[in-house]
């Protein structure tokens, strides 16, 4: 992707912000904000931007500390390129792309995808995974989330060739080898996102040391709910200093446990509870959509390329290993003519 005059100058600003925030983290991040509210273009950026300038008028929020934690700790190279990639090219470039591309081919484009890959998967079909970034990077999809088992140092590979995307790589802690650390470290539009278990304490340690930006995550079925919405597992997840604490909905989740744990990740971000962002994986990903598009889509891949969605069966004409990705899209989201843009 070529760079236009305004993300030179976006990066220009951001650059030189990071280092201010380290001597005044409160000032900084708040002008950081202001000056990102007072420039951002779409509906989604202005939604986003507002709602944090409310949130920065607390001067004892715990973000805060986060902010100034992840710039002490955190290479800034690194936080400048997965910003970058996440917060202009997919939310701001590839949004309007989404948009062009929506109205062009008649069917709603998800702005990130999701594909889960097993453990030879990527070797066996690294040229087809790397066909499917093309070709959502060609329609405007620069966030890419891949769910790997113990494939991550094939899947740093992949990601490698795809600069402008922003990925986020979830894994259990035990994939991460001292290799895989040393390949975290050329990756710097890359996030870690490590399960969160009994080896997530030292895994998260050693991220830290190494300056690499990472999250942590937890799946939750109907029993785990209460433990969630109490606050318990964020207490727990912030002492090992994660960007993010990401839920992910077990398959047989009821539709009740997935709201209430959603309304209180919305109620924790929006009062500032914890020292590390709450991030209901599904629901907050179809919410962004919604305000980029007309109406959310979720796009996502099983390790045999089915897309998982109540509206397709298990026909080869969703299958990202035998129709390429904007097809499947058409078929499986077409808009509905008439309805006007939001």
């Amino acid at each position: 992707m070529k760079k236009a005059t305004s993300h030179i100058l976006i990066e220009t600003i951001v650059r030189k912000a990071l280092a201010d925030i380290k001597d005044s983290p409160e000032r900084s991040t708040r002008n950081l904000v202001d000056m990102a509210a007072n420039f951002s273009g779409g509906r989604f950026q202005h939604e986003f931007f507002e709602l944090a300038q409310t949130m920065l008028k607390n001067e004892r929020s715990p973000y805060y500390e986060l902010v100034k934690d992840v710039v002490a700790h955190v290479d800034g190279e690194r936080i400048l390129r997965f910003g970058m990639n996440l917060g202009y090219n997919s939310c701001t470039y590839g949004a309007g792309q989404i948009r062009e591309n929506e109205e062009k081919y008649g069917c709603h484009i998800p702005w990130s995808i999701s594909l889960r890959i097993q453990n030879q998967g990527i070797l066996e079909r690294a040229g087809e995974y790397r066909l499917v970034i093309a070709q959502g990077e060609a329609l405007g999809v620069y966030t890419w989330m891949l769910f790997a088992e113990d494939s991550v140092q094939e899947i740093l590979s992949l990601a490698a060739e795809y600069p402008d995307s922003a990925f986020i790589v979830f894994c259990e802690p035990s994939a991460v080898t001292w290799s895989v650390l040393d390949g975290l470290s050329a990756n710097r539009h890359l996030m870690l996102a490590v399960h969160y278990d009994e080896e997530a304490a030292q895994l998260c340690g050693r991220l830290r040391e190494r300056g690499l930006l990472y999250s942590v995550y937890q799946s939750y079925r109907d029993e785990d709910v209460d433990s969630v919405v109490g606050g318990d597992l964020f207490y727990s997840t912030q002492q090992y200093y994660p960007l993010f604490t990401a839920l992910l909905s077990a398959p047989e989740c009821s539709e009740d446990a997935r709201k209430r744990v959603y309304d209180y990740v919305v109620s924790a971000r929006r009062e500032q509870m914890f020292q590390t962002i709450p991030w209901e994986i599904s629901l907050d990903s179809r919410f962004v959509d919604s305000i980029i598009s007309e109406d959310a889509c979720s796009a996502v891949f099983a390790a045999d390329g089915r897309l998982l969605s109540a509206r397709c069966g298990t026909g080869e004409e969703y299958n990202i290993f035998h129709s390429d990705l904007l097809t499947i899209l058409q078929g499986a989201f077409p808009k509905k003519k008439g309805v006007p843009r939001p």
